[in-house]
């Protein structure tokens, strides 16, 4: 866009009435209140069923924000059915307050905006739930944390349909004790729970200028109505729209963790991985830019606040792209990025907001697939996240590797993927600005991104490339399909269909797993040794504890019926190994731990208690990770949980 163009369009934009009319719900519109009636019921459920609903409560969790996605296309083709400027539509719910002339309606506004944020987090937010089936599956509470997750979609819905500011105020509490919530989900860990209090004291200071900025609209405009608002924002004089601009801008850098209150962020990702993916890519940090975009004519009218707006953007973008460099714990890496760049485009008033609505959009698919990514290497790592002792990783979880690949390529810009045409018109719409404050605003987008392709490859090379630098007791594979697959359709959909065809079998590890050799059974043999691929079971010397322990851990990570678990211990030729392969048959035999001839690594989740028969005999031979003495606690379990071995695949 052109200079001139820019221009007129701001122009316009503050001179002529809003284009569109709001009107009445109509047809399949009148029933937008299922959009937050299905998460609401699923948490109400989850919350208040107890431990009875702990068996299917995490079904309950993914089926309800997917009927509200299912809802939400509906409702999205329907909207295509109306002329461009009978697009915005509004359902009253119930009257809310009603105090003398101040009445407050319960209200939900369906328009372009509207719609693609509820089509962003129902859809964007199933998949990660989804993820979390599998991430949290060994988990206690797995009810609990689905139904804080159902809560927290349901608060940022409300605050994206709301038509008036008080509705809108409400929601966005509601998203601040959702993550209040979540992330110290995981409280018996001091790092989590200090997390949460810095994330809510943090959101506390926002809110408060948010809050404000509300009183100050009623005193001025009478109404916190949106129509109300933006209808005659003209009536109010420079200095208060300039001060209701600010305050809200203040209440966008709580919630969007823009400088100067950023600092809670990093500390945010002590929660559960799902936790962090839908804090950036569907939730929490986007109501800031959906607050500034929303509030556009009160903006439009004040150069100082956009101005205000821009700065923060710049600043902030770049301070996280160079807090991205130094950071060792690959969530952490991930973290800061590229919301900044959508602050930035909001304030470029209307030359900008659709660009940063567009980044906004693509960006919670990549950042959503780069965190799940990120989540599949931490599963599969034994909860580490330091990529000092990553390395090697493509080769033992291909679909993750492929998966991560393109979100790396879509943040960093590179042509067809979705960053490319979403990032590069902010950069040129801040060079368009013109002046000096266009030349700055412009070399800070473009350094922003050049240090943002430094540090993501950076993450890449330090965790899927070079030697592997993990621990001897730490053996990753793939992640189970319930896992990858939102991974495949986070980067195949908006970036290229024809990855599916590319992607690696769930289970297949590389070109050199199917010159191995195959036994009566079907399965792959241990004993054989591929070229490249380390020694077999074949080669392991048989004295000591220590080559029974590394033929338990190669034993540990195929599911092998207990017939092949006998004859491939016996292969050690070690006399020590034969009664306890017997003794492992027979626990695997016990009633609730298993069938016969099937390896415990199919009953994910159960474990091998102290007073399990033939215990004592079977610690020897057990890796010393696998073995936990009674209240030693292992990570993502609460103190004193009474486990000895985790029967992983």
């Amino acid at each position: 866009m052109t200079g001139s163009l820019a221009a007129a369009a701001s122009a316009a934009a503050v001179h002529a009435a809003p284009a569109t009319t709001t009107m009445a719900a109509a047809g399949v519109q009148r029933a937008a209140w299922l959009l937050l009636a299905f998460p609401i019921a699923a948490a109400v459920v989850l919350l208040l069923g107890g431990r009875r609903t702990d068996r299917w409560g995490h079904l309950v969790g993914v089926a309800m924000p997917l009927a509200a996605f299912v809802y939400g296309v509906i409702a999205f083709f329907a909207m295509l059915g109306y002329p461009a400027a009978q697009r915005s539509r509004d359902l009253q719910v119930y009257s809310w307050i009603a105090v003398g002339a101040f009445k407050a309606n319960v209200g939900l506004q369906l328009d372009q905006l509207s719609i693609s944020f509820v089509l962003l987090i129902t859809g964007v937010g199933s998949l990660i739930l989804i993820f979390a089936v599998g991430y949290m599956a060994s988990d206690p509470d797995r009810r609990r944390f689905f139904g804080y997750m159902n809560l927290f979609l349901a608060a940022m819905l409300l605050l994206v349909l709301a038509d008036n500011y008080l509705l809108l105020y409400a929601g966005w509490e509601g998203v601040g004790l959702a993550s209040y919530l979540l992330i110290g989900f995981w409280q018996f860990k001091p790092a989590a729970a200090v997390a949460a209090k810095k994330a809510f004291i943090a959101n506390r200071v926002g809110d408060a200028g948010l809050s404000l900025g509300i009183m100050l609209m009623f005193a001025t405009f009478g109404t916190v109505t949106f129509g109300g608002v933006f209808y005659r924002p003209g009536s109010a004089g420079s200095g208060v729209l300039t001060a209701i601009g600010l305050l809200l801008l203040l209440g966008a850098c709580g919630k969007s963790a823009q400088l100067p209150l950023q600092s809670w962020l990093l500390d945010a990702m002590e929660g559960p991985t799902p936790v962090s993916a839908l804090i950036h890519a569907a939730t929490m940090v986007t109501a800031g830019v959906y607050l500034i975009v929303r509030s556009a004519p009160i903006f439009n009218l004040s150069p100082n606040a956009r101005l205000a707006v821009t700065v923060v953007g710049a600043a902030t973008l770049l301070f996280g792209a160079i807090i991205g460099c130094a950071k060792d714990d690959i969530k952490k890496a991930l973290a800061m990025s590229q919301i900044g760049y959508m602050t930035l485009a909001a304030g470029l008033g209307p030359a900008g907001y659709v660009f940063a609505i567009a980044h906004l959009i693509a960006h919670g698919f990549f950042k959503a697939g780069l965190f799940l990514g990120a989540g599949s290497v931490k599963h599969e790592m034994n909860d580490e996240v330091d990529m000092r002792r990553f390395g090697g990783l493509r080769t033992v979880m291909p679909i993750t590797f492929t998966t991560f690949t393109f979100g790396y390529l879509a943040i960093i810009g590179v042509p067809p993927f979705s960053g490319f045409f979403t990032k590069d018109p902010i950069i040129e719409a801040a060079f368009d600005k013109g002046g000096t404050s266009g030349a700055i605003l412009g070399g800070a987008a473009l350094l922003g991104a050049g240090i943002t392709a430094f540090y993501m490859t950076r993450v890449m090379f330090m965790t899927f490339a070079g030697e592997r630098r993990w621990d001897d007791s730490v053996h990753p594979h793939e992640a189970p399909p319930v896992m990858t697959s939102p991974m495949v359709v986070l980067a195949a959909v908006p970036h290229h269909r024809a990855a599916v065809r590319e992607l690696p079998r769930p289970g297949h590890r590389g070109p050199a797993d199917l010159a191995r050799p195959v036994d009566r059974a079907g399965h792959r043999d241990l004993g054989a040794r591929p070229r490249g691929r380390g020694p077999g079971l074949g080669d392991v010397r048989t004295t000591g504890p220590g080559p029974r322990c590394r033929a338990a851990r190669k034993l540990s990570r195929r599911r092998r019926p207990e017939g092949s678990v006998r004859r491939r211990v016996q292969r050690v030729g070690a006399d020590a190994a034969r009664p306890v392969a017997d003794q492992a048959v027979g626990v695997l035999r016990q009633p609730g731990r298993g069938r016969p001839g099937e390896h415990p690594g199919r009953h994910r989740g159960r474990y091998l208690g102290e007073d399990a028969p033939g215990a004592d005999r079977l610690r020897p031979f057990l890796c010393p990770v696998h073995v936990r003495r009674r209240g030693a606690p292992r990570r993502g379990a609460p103190p004193g949980a009474d486990l000895v071995r985790r029967q992983t695949p």
